[in-house]
């Protein structure tokens, strides 16, 4: 139980979380990168952070599928 307590009181950035996030989506990370974001970034920040990226990426699938469709 303490550990989920010093883990949800890190000190990153929202902003810092989506930008650890969108490199996360792309899947090119340099391994110093990561161990830095996952010494600071606050657990529950990368889950909503996670959950706006695939809405947004849906959100963008669907509106080629419709102009792709639409022509």
């Amino acid at each position: 139980m303490q550990d989920l307590k010093k883990a949800t009181s890190r000190k990153a950035s929202f902003g810092a979380t989506i930008k650890a996030v969108l490199w996360a989506f792309l899947g090119i990370r340099k391994k110093s990168g990561y161990e830095q974001d996952a010494a600071k970034l606050n657990p529950v920040h990368v889950i909503i952070a996670g959950i706006i990226g695939v809405l947004i990426f849906i959100a963008i699938l669907v509106i080629i599928v419709k102009v792709v469709v639409a022509k």
